[in-house]
């Protein structure tokens, strides 16, 4: 290998073990009870509902969700889930549908984690004999970010663009690294599926990453020619641009409008869903994500902007030992292109995580000549842990202030958990070993500081995830279960106040979903006769195909609303804030008239995007 010093190199042997361990950790963190805890409201329940509608139905070309289609996002991450749901049985071992779900994501992290470990191995960046370490290292510094431990095992696609536009970007500089043994193409068909992942953000992203380091790396013309960019575009377009030609066929202008109007174009140009945040919100989002080794990752940062703006003294590396400078490059881009962007999320900060996470995993090594920004790091990271510690053992008076109104007694149930408490000692614990090897010169002493992360997962992570389901959505899967259990023939299902999709999902019934307002009881009464949906429409209160009564699920806040008393409900269950009512249509009826002569109209026709 060019550049490389072979004595320096882990041996097959010792990759594969360096491998299999990651692998190993991998599994056990992204795939242990991954199916014990229901879907999580709002957006994963969409996600599962349209991969299980593509089964039923046959059609594997548009998502649909609750009747409508559903442009949110290309199809290959509902592919991916379809192919759980389609597995025989699937309602036995399975019947949470979250296996089916997130193992898409579970696993595209944990794919990630090997190519990133294997890179790092393959390819060291420096002449000392721990580099498969580092390698290690950096795999579990990625998997212990709190962004990736919680999109590796939530139902979305954001997990499988981070994978797959990772990998695409690993093995674009491998391949730079060494044109004689990487191959060319296969960077290529991983930026085919990031696009069918999220849509051209894949490509407006990695086109920044590999123009501005090709700039820095003064080599523009040669990366060109070694990544073979037109005739990988070209793979691009055969893999990715049929199914966008076909929708849009199909489909016409809702999925035009829909999806790149206004899920592409209209959330970088304009604040989306109230997702508007100040140019500085990923700057805390990057702070956050790296916890607890900001201090590293910001020392990195530090290191490349000065070799940066050196220009004519920068440091420029050989080929295959750029991947620092590489990563830089990654992040930087990332932060730049989401920052400028109206509509802002954390998730959006997910394709940094792995560029970050080797930064971190080079911060202790000799790209960082300046000891006294190493001790440094190392200092405050023992500073943060410990002033975590204190919050976490000091937060229970004001944990008793929190109150989330979609769950009863959440403080009381939080403060019993004692998550808070160990959480504390989790920090304490990483604050006492950064004391411990603060003064010793140990290869790898980051590498020790990853034990009580992975101690975390089961003591705060996982169990977390559990309480949050049992208050949160388990009173939703019982309302579902109630809802299906009690219907009559032809009896439509109305749900009021907050929408949670994963009523949807649960009874796999077409639900009207209508808000707080009191447009929201005259669009019920005008929806239940007159909306249409695939394989579903509206029925009129007489008739042989009608329905005299309708189920509605509200919240029991809105109940007490004046707009919705008197009008007689039998109520069937109550769950949480939550309360099932069979409501006679005639007095809905009346009561919509009523409203209409105060001037309240319907407003359910009115154009919305994302209604398609």
């Amino acid at each position: 290998m060019t550049g490389l010093t072979k004595s320096f190199v882990p041996t097959l042997k010792q990759r594969r073990r360096g491998l299999f361990l990651i692998l190993l950790i991998g599994l056990v963190i992204f795939t242990w009870g991954l199916g014990s805890t229901g879907l999580v409201d709002e957006t994963p329940p969409l996600f599962a509902a349209a991969s299980r509608a593509m089964v039923e139905t046959g059609n594997w070309l548009t998502p649909q969700v609750n009747g409508l289609p559903r442009f949110d996002k290309p199809p290959l991450v509902y592919w991916l889930m379809g192919i759980g749901f389609s597995i025989p049985g699937n309602d036995f071992w399975d019947p949470l549908g979250t296996w089916a779900a997130r193992l898409p994501s579970a696993l595209s992290i944990i794919f990630l984690m090997l190519v990133l470990g294997d890179t790092m191995m393959r390819y060291p960046q420096e002449e000392n004999f721990f580099n498969r370490r580092t390698a290690i290292l950096a795999s579990l510094t990625f998997a212990f970010s709190p962004l990736v431990i919680i999109w590796g095992r939530v139902a979305v696609s954001d997990a499988l663009l981070c994978s797959t536009l990772g990998i695409c970007l690993l093995f674009q500089w491998r391949r730079y690294a060494n044109p004689d043994k990487e191959v060319w193409w296969l960077s290529w068909v991983f930026l085919s599926l990031a696009v069918l992942t999220k849509g051209p953000v894949a490509l407006v992203l990695s086109g920044l990453i590999i123009l501005s380091f090709a700039l820095f790396q003064s080599d523009f013309p040669r990366i060109l020619r070694i990544l073979r960019v037109i005739p990988g575009l070209s793979i691009v377009f055969i893999i990715s641009f049929p199914w966008f030609l076909i929708e849009l066929l199909i489909e016409g202008k809702p999925f035009l409008e829909s999806f790149f109007g206004y899920h592409n174009l209209q959330r970088f140009t304009s604040v989306v869903n109230s997702h508007g945040e100040s140019w500085w919100f990923f700057i805390i989002v990057l702070s956050i994500a790296s916890l607890p080794f900001t201090p590293f990752l910001l020392i990195s940062i530090w290191s490349n902007f000065c070799n940066v703006f050196k220009f004519k003294r920068r440091v420029i590396k050989k080929p295959d030992k750029s991947l620092f400078e590489f990563s830089f490059f990654w992040l930087v881009s990332v932060f730049i292109f989401f920052t400028i962007a109206a509509t802002k999320l954390p998730s959006y900060w997910l394709p940094a995580t792995p560029a970050a996470s080797i930064l971190i995993a080079f911060s202790l090594t000799n790209h960082l000549k300046n000891d006294f920004l190493k001790s440094l790091a190392w200092k405050f990271t023992i500073f943060l842990s410990l002033l975590f510690s204190i919050i976490f053992f000091l937060s229970k008076p004001w944990l008793l202030n929190v109150d989330d109104p979609e769950i009863v007694n959440f403080s009381e149930e939080l403060t019993n958990s004692f998550l808070i408490d160990k959480a504390g000692y989790i920090f304490l614990l990483i604050a006492v070993l950064g004391i411990i090897f603060s003064s010793r010169k140990i290869h790898g002493k980051l590498l020790i500081l990853q034990i009580p992360l992975f101690l975390a997962h089961f003591l705060i992570v996982l169990p977390t995830f559990d309480l949050a389901d049992r208050l949160r959505q388990l009173p939703l899967r019982k309302a579902s279960k109630v809802l299906l259990n009690s219907r009559k023939r032809n009896e439509p299902f109305v749900m009021v106040g907050a929408m949670k999709p994963s009523i949807h999902f649960y009874t796999n019934q077409v639900i009207i979903f209508e808000g707080r307002s009191k447009n929201a009881l005259v669009n019920v009464s005008d929806r239940l006769k007159n909306e249409r949906r695939r394989g579903w429409e509206g029925r009129p209160i007489y008739g042989s195909n009608g329905s005299k009564t309708t189920l509605l699920l509200i919240d029991k806040r809105l109940a007490e609303k004046s707009h919705w008393k008197g009008l007689k409900p039998k109520v069937l269950g109550e769950f949480g804030v939550y309360s099932v009512w069979r409501l006679n249509r005639e007095n809905l009826e009346r009561r919509a008239k009523a409203l209409k002569k105060d001037g309240f109209i319907t407003t359910w026709r009115n154009s919305r995007p994302e209604k398609h």
